[in-house]
Order: C-alpha cells, then structure tokens, then sequence
C-alpha cells in the first residue's frame, strides 16, 4: 500500500501554486491518475521517486516511511528502488539497447524477455540516435522494468505508439506485472487506451482547489 499526504509548491502559467494529495494507492495493481494539465501529475510521480521533495507532509510504502518532512526522513532515489518511466525517456547516448537492459540485471532470460514484450530483437546493438521515438519509448518501459522494480512510476508511456502495438505491450506487460507483484501508477494522456490497463483511476484536482 502506498500511502500519501503531501503539499507541494509548482508553477502553473508563470505563477507559483501548490497541488494537495491525501490518498492511497493499492498494492499489486496499475492506478492511472488523471487530471488536466498542469494539475502536477507528473510531479506526484517524481515525489515518489524523490526526485523532488515536498513542503510538507509524509510518504510510506508498505508500511516503510520513505518521507516525512516533520521528522526529517526523506529516502534517496535509489534507495526507493523504483522503476520510473519518463516523458522525455532518459535514456544514456553511449550505450546500446542491450546495454540499457544489463545496466538494470545480468539475467540474460529476463532480458530476452523483455527484448520480446518490446519487439525490439533487431535492434540490441542500436544506441538511442539510431532508433525511432516509438523505440526509444519501448526501451524506456523496459529499462524501467530492469530492476525487478516492486513499484513502476510511467509518465505517458505509451504516447509514441501505434494502437496495435500499445495493445500487445499493454498484454504482457499485464502479465509480468502479475509475476513480479508489481505496483503501477501511470499518467497518459490516451485514457481510454490506458483504462482497460488499469484497475483503479485517481483523479488529481487542479491546483490550489
């Protein structure tokens, strides 16, 4: 169980606001959250990765405080050893695709599968500026899932991709999830895409409501 209640500063249309969380999200199941833009759904997901800190508030995982500002406990990123998928893909210029998925485990079965799930086989050798947006944005997904991540934070996974192949992807990435009692939340924008991924949906309100 991920159990959130924070207040974070953001700027929204040049001026500074704040967004407000008081939620939970389940364990072992994919929550879209939803919103308009600007309502701070991308920095929920970095809150959580702790790539930024709130103001105020506290953050536990499975009964683990990764976060209370009061009592000054704030875990770093890589002790929270979550997945992250981001918008703009992170991904490291030197290094191969292949190389991308050892940087996260050296279970060569655990690569070829996900190499599967990304239909990305002609591609192992390829470093990022060879590959196509939709590429990039598959290998992201399974750079993220590398690590065997108990928790994957996805920030518009899917929006390079083609219907057919989000449906394939969205199959068994649902299936590896299930064995590896993954915990997901996900923002897109593609929500009626996104819905039959997901078990739950949280909707952030706009900020300062």
């Amino acid at each position: 169980m991920i159990e959130i209640n924070i207040r974070k500063r953001i700027r929204t249309f040049n001026e500074l606001d704040y967004i407000q969380v008081k939620t939970s999200f389940m364990p072992r199941a994919v929550t879209q959250i939803t919103g308009p833009s600007g309502a701070g759904k991308t920095t929920l997901l970095k809150v959580i990765a702790g790539l930024v800190h709130p103001e105020e508030g506290t953050l536990s995982v499975n009964g683990e405080v990764w976060f209370d500002r009061a009592k000054g406990i704030n875990f770093r990123p890589r002790e929270r050893k979550t997945g992250m998928v981001f918008q703009d893909y992170a991904l490291f210029p030197h290094m191969t695709l292949r190389q991308h998925l050892l940087y996260g485990t050296r279970d060569e079965e655990y690569i070829e599968r996900l190499i599967e799930i990304g239909q990305l086989g002609k591609f192992c050798k390829h470093k990022p500026r060879h590959l196509s947006g939709g590429q990039q944005q598959r290998l992201a997904i399974l750079r993220a899932l590398s690590t065997k991540p108990k928790l994957l934070l996805m920030d518009e996974p899917f929006s390079a991709l083609n219907s057919s192949l989000i449906e394939d992807m969205m199959r068994d990435l649902k299936t590896l999830f299930n064995e590896l009692q993954l915990t997901c939340l996900i923002v897109s924008h593609q929500q009626r895409i996104t819905e039959a991924f997901s078990d739950f949906t949280f909707s952030l309100d706009t900020p300062g409501e």
